[in-house]
C-alpha cells in the first residue's frame, strides 16, 4: 500500500517547478533566471497615481503575474542571454504567452527598444484604458533612467 501511494504522488513530484516571481517581467525557475523578452514592467519601487492616490504599480504588475501563473507549469523559449546573465525568453502557461497577457491587460509595456512583437497588445490596452493605462505612470525605462 505504501508503494502504491508513492506511485500516485510521484508524477506531481516529477513535474513540480520551483518558481519564484521576482517582478512583472522576471521569474526564476529552479536556478535559472528568466527575463521576459520584448516587454518591460514597472519596477517594484515604482509608484503610479489614480485619483491622486499612490498605487505601487510594480507590485501590482507582479501580483497579476502571480495570479496568472498560479500553480501552473511555466515553459520558456530562450531568445538570448542578457548582460545580467538572465535568459531572455518568452514564457508560457497553458500555451498562452505571459508577456502578451501582461501587455494586453496593461500591466507591462511593449519594450520597443528590443522588440515590436507586443505593440498591438499595448495599443489595445491603451485604447481600452486597461491596467496602468487607467493611471498616471512613468514608463519603466524612464523611471530607471531618472533614478
Amino acid at each position: 500500500m505504501k508503494y502504491f501511494l508513492l506511485f500516485l504522488f510521484l508524477p506531481s513530484l516529477l513535474f513540480a517547478q520551483n518558481i519564484k516571481i521576482v517582478d512583472g517581467d522576471t521569474i526564476h525557475i529552479s536556478k535559472i533566471k528568466y527575463r521576459f523578452h520584448g516587454i518591460d514592467a514597472p519596477e517594484m519601487s515604482q509608484i503610479c497615481k489614480v485619483n491622486n492616490k499612490n498605487i505601487k504599480c510594480g507590485l501590482l504588475s507582479k501580483k497579476k503575474l502571480v495570479e496568472k501563473i498560479g500553480n501552473k507549469k511555466v515553459s520558456c523559449l530562450k531568445e538570448t542571454i542578457d548582460r545580467y546573465k538572465r535568459v531572455v525568453a518568452e514564457c508560457f502557461v497553458n500555451n498562452e504567452s505571459l508577456s502578451k497577457y501582461l501587455v494586453k491587460n496593461g500591466y507591462a509595456f511593449a519594450y520597443r527598444k528590443y522588440s515590436k512583437k507586443f505593440v498591438e497588445e499595448e495599443n489595445y490596452a491603451k485604447e481600452n484604458k486597461l491596467g496602468l493605462w487607467s493611471m498616471d505612470f512613468q514608463y519603466p525605462w524612464d523611471y530607471r533612467r531618472n533614478k
